[in-house]
């Protein structure tokens, strides 16, 4: 075999524990996290306490391998050259561009392994990088900062708005924000950095203002954005026609529209996509107007309304990373080191990625879809990889490091076939029935179960 003797009882036993290792030890190892640190660094520097160390430490809480940063160090506390306190002083002082730079550099580095192995989505739409942009608070954490203690209030680290790859399901580029109440539209000039030439950005309202579609149009890009009438300068041109209806039957305009960009007086003309409501949304809206530069050869009215609907992919991976993946560490107040541990989770959500990419290879795309259960899949990833590295030296999982692209995607696939299906399989639930009305508790604190179930017919 490939990978050696040493690897193959896990092989046999937790093939999924070897591919989510194998994927991390070729992104993460620590030469090339270290220069992903040198090259985006301003004010950092390495002394006893290396960068790549402080991302162990954070990929092994995001993987839900250790409970907490403290826990990690008292487990491993000969291994780490300074205090606990000054690896908590570390984190706190994390400058946010390098973690940003880690998650653009595992995206790079994992993309063409997923090509290789030809199991990716479809394209949503062919010679155009299709990219979901939408924003992400963390929720609030616990009050151990002394500044905190007087508050009864949530406490939030920070925000972010994430860039996601619908088509190879990776999260290419983070934006990191510590002021959990500052405006998502204050961080889009940041945003504007991270888009390319051909890229087609999808987003919701709040991401319309004149500043992101002109910036998007000037990086010679294209967008698919809802429409925020308040937040632009713009004038209607000639009447809206019907396009077609749907996969659900609501018909589909289109109309021209002129936007002007009020701190430069330039103009230029978008189309109007227009879905007709079924029904009027919480707002009491019932039409939804969606605005697109792409030009009508490349994606018409209707298939710009599928993609605005297909934005919702980049919430499943937000509850991945909050439900399956420890993205959110309560116990991380400051707010650099809160978001350090949100972009160390979203690498691990894209070594993931790669891991069902290859899954979906050997095991087919109905299963990946409709039967994988990714809380199975990282739990078994959690129970099994302490031990696994105890039994198998560092030095031997340095073959996943000289792998070539196209290798290491079948090697990937190779161990995937190894796994039994169905220690992952969801447990599909029921029909939800309606709730019974509930007692108000105000006078009966508390009932005992089996004088309730004794009551049961």
């Amino acid at each position: 075999m490939l990978l050696g003797k040493a690897f193959s009882v896990f092989v046999e036993e937790s093939p999924v524990s070897v591919m989510v290792s194998g994927t991390l030890e070729r992104i993460l190892h620590p030469q090339a996290v270290d220069q992903v640190f040198q090259d985006h660094a301003v004010q950092g520097y390495i002394k006893e306490l290396t960068f790549s160390e402080c991302v162990r430490i954070m990929s092994e809480v995001a993987f839900k391998e250790s409970p907490s940063v403290g826990a990690y160090y008292q487990a491993h506390q000969d291994e780490i050259p300074v205090t606990r306190q000054a690896v908590y002083d570390k984190l706190k002082r994390m400058e946010l561009q390098v973690p940003a730079a880690l998650v653009h550099f595992s995206a790079q580095q994992l993309l063409p392994c997923v090509k290789a192995m030809t199991a990716q989505a479809a394209a949503l739409l062919p010679r155009y990088r299709v990219r979901v942009l939408d924003g992400n608070h963390l929720t609030g954490t616990e009050h151990r900062i002394s500044e905190l203690r007087r508050f009864r209030s949530a406490a939030l680290p920070g925000q972010t708005l994430v860039f996601y790859d619908p088509q190879y399901g990776l999260i290419t580029d983070v934006v990191p924000c510590e002021d959990a109440h500052a405006q998502e539209r204050s961080l889009l000039k940041q945003a504007l950095a991270c888009i390319g030439a051909s890229d087609c950005i999808l987003a919701d309202r709040n991401f319309c203002t004149s500043g992101l579609l002109f910036g998007i149009r000037r990086q010679r890009a294209f967008f698919v954005i809802r429409q925020h009438a308040s937040t632009l300068r713009y004038q209607l041109k000639g009447k809206r026609r019907l396009a077609g209806q749907d996969g659900r039957g609501r018909d589909i305009y289109e109309q021209a529209i002129c936007l002007t960009d009020p701190e430069t007086g330039e103009t230029f003309t978008a189309r109007r996509i227009t879905i007709i409501l079924d029904k009027p949304d919480k707002d009491g809206e019932t039409e939804l107007h969606i605005l697109t530069n792409l030009p009508p050869k490349a994606a018409s009215a209707v298939r710009v309304a599928d993609l605005y609907a297909d934005r919702w992919t980049i919430e499943t991976g937000f509850q991945q990373l909050t439900d399956d993946l420890r993205c959110e560490i309560n116990t991380l107040g400051y707010p650099k080191a809160a978001l350090f541990g949100f972009c160390v989770a979203c690498v691990a959500y894209n070594a993931v990625s790669a891991v069902k990419c290859a899954i979906r290879a050997a095991q087919g795309k109905a299963y990946v879809e409709d039967e994988l259960s990714m809380y199975y899949l990282t739990l078994e990833v959690a129970q099994v990889t302490a031990g696994m590295r105890i039994a198998i030296s560092p030095k031997a999982w340095q073959v996943f490091r000289q792998m070539s692209a196209r290798k290491f995607a079948a090697v990937l696939i190779d161990l995937a076939q190894h796994i039994d299906p169905r220690k992952y399989a969801k447990h599909k639930r029921g029909p939800k029935t309606k709730q019974p009305k509930k007692t108000s508790g105000k006078r009966i604190h508390h009932v005992s179960t089996a004088r309730i179930l004794a009551l049961r017919k």
